[in-house]
């Protein structure tokens, strides 16, 4: 009887250790609430645009759902995934684009190594030094989303107008933190060879044939000391791609850097550096951001934009959070129009949290460009919505 019983409590306690060392979690956030906001021609005081609806595609953060897992291998050593999707409430799809699918390795000693569709260096450290947290509304000059003014922005392609989001076919590497300070290293390689086979043209959009490459590399830093952050980053992608209007051949031509591709045939450089100090009664922050796009066929053609900005966010009652931040920057283009356009911007808001998953929240923020080319233009977002995490 007591060798049954002492058989019976070591199986236990064996399945017990082994459903310990595995672990799945599901996660997500739901944010829905009222957007609305316009935009104006300062020049000729036209109202382009002048939008407003309910949205749960997400003002505060963009709504998604995922699952991320773990498994010790024991010996300091464990296996890990996660698994991302938007969550496209405002359409009859429920889930929307991939934002995250990747699986690696750990070591306690080493650092982690993983490959998938995942955030890049930059996006990462964003997170971590943005006032706003990367919400989805006007004003912020960093994490400066599209002008959607009822839903949230083309974040969710994988780029913002001032950096990549995310990349795919991707190889990041985290080392252990020492002495505060935490490496950070990616490797893009989505090669696509095949033979020229017909007609490809460049409205069309014909993909037939030809060389499609996205690669590209990044390095970044994060140094901690007591309540002082900063961090430094660089990522280099490069596009090279097919483009042509005759059966049978193509020429390769310079293409513009837009947000929802991040260019074409083009080597688009990026970087950040910014810093974080918590005073206790609010937390200070101050970012960079530079990116340069520059055709593959001539260098002489290029866009490029850069921003600077400041912020506080603090919680004024153990309920009720704020934050604001400020900042400008400048656009400029050569080897076409030669357009360049100076811009400033501004985001106030506020949570009020009902309990540690659940807030409301009120935003507005505003942008306004000064184009020596194209005329003065503004865009006015405000949400106030509700948000819940799990």
């Amino acid at each position: 009887m007591k060798k049954s019983l002492f058989a019976i409590a070591a199986v236990t306690a064996f399945a017990g250790a082994a459903q310990a060392q595995s672990s799945v979690t599901v996660y997500g956030i739901l944010d829905a609430g009222y957007v609305g906001g316009n935009q104006r021609n300062q020049t000729t005081s036209v109202t382009g645009t002048n939008a407003s609806g309910f949205a749960i595609s997400g003002a505060e953060s963009t709504s998604r759902l995922g699952f991320k897992g773990v498994e010790d291998l024991g010996a300091g050593k464990s296996a890990f995934f996660t698994v991302e999707v938007t969550l496209a409430g405002d359409t009859t799809a429920v889930l929307g684009g991939t934002r995250q699918a990747l699986v690696g390795l750990k070591d306690n000693k080493l650092g982690s190594a993983a490959i998938g569709t995942q955030y890049t260096i930059i996006h990462e450290a964003v997170g971590a030094t943005d006032p706003g947290q990367q919400n989805n509304i006007a004003g912020n000059v960093i994490y400066a989303t599209s002008s959607n003014l009822t839903a949230a922005s083309n974040a969710n392609s994988g780029h913002t107008d001032a950096y990549t989001v995310r990349t795919s076919q991707t190889l990041k590497y985290v080392s252990p933190t020492f002495a505060g300070l935490t490496v950070k290293a990616t490797y893009a390689l989505n090669n696509d060879n095949t033979s020229q086979t017909g007609s490809y043209t460049v409205a069309g959009g014909s993909t037939n044939g030809g060389t499609t490459n996205y690669n590209g590399w990044g390095v970044g830093a994060d140094y901690a000391w007591n309540k002082l952050l900063v961090t430094a980053n660089y990522q280099a992608l490069k596009s090279v791609q097919p483009y042509g209007t005759s059966s049978g051949a193509y020429t390769p031509t310079d293409a513009a850097w837009t947000t929802t591709t991040g260019g074409v045939n083009s080597q688009d450089n990026q970087t950040y550096a910014a810093a974080t100090y918590d005073f206790g009664i609010l937390k200070a922050y101050a970012q960079y951001v530079n990116r340069k796009a520059t055709a593959v066929q001539s260098s002489n053609n290029y866009l490029s934009r850069s921003a600077e900005q400041i912020g506080v966010r603090s919680f004024i009652t153990p309920a009720v959070e704020a934050w604001a931040s400020i900042g400008n920057g400048r656009f400029k283009a050569y080897g076409v129009s030669n357009p360049t356009a100076n811009f400033t911007g501004y985001q106030v808001g506020s949570n009020y949290y009902l309990s540690k998953r659940t807030n409301l929240y009120a935003i507005f923020g505003s942008t306004q460009t000064s184009s020596t080319t194209a005329g003065a233009f503004s865009q006015n977002n405000y949400a106030m919505g509700v948000r819940h995490t799990f």
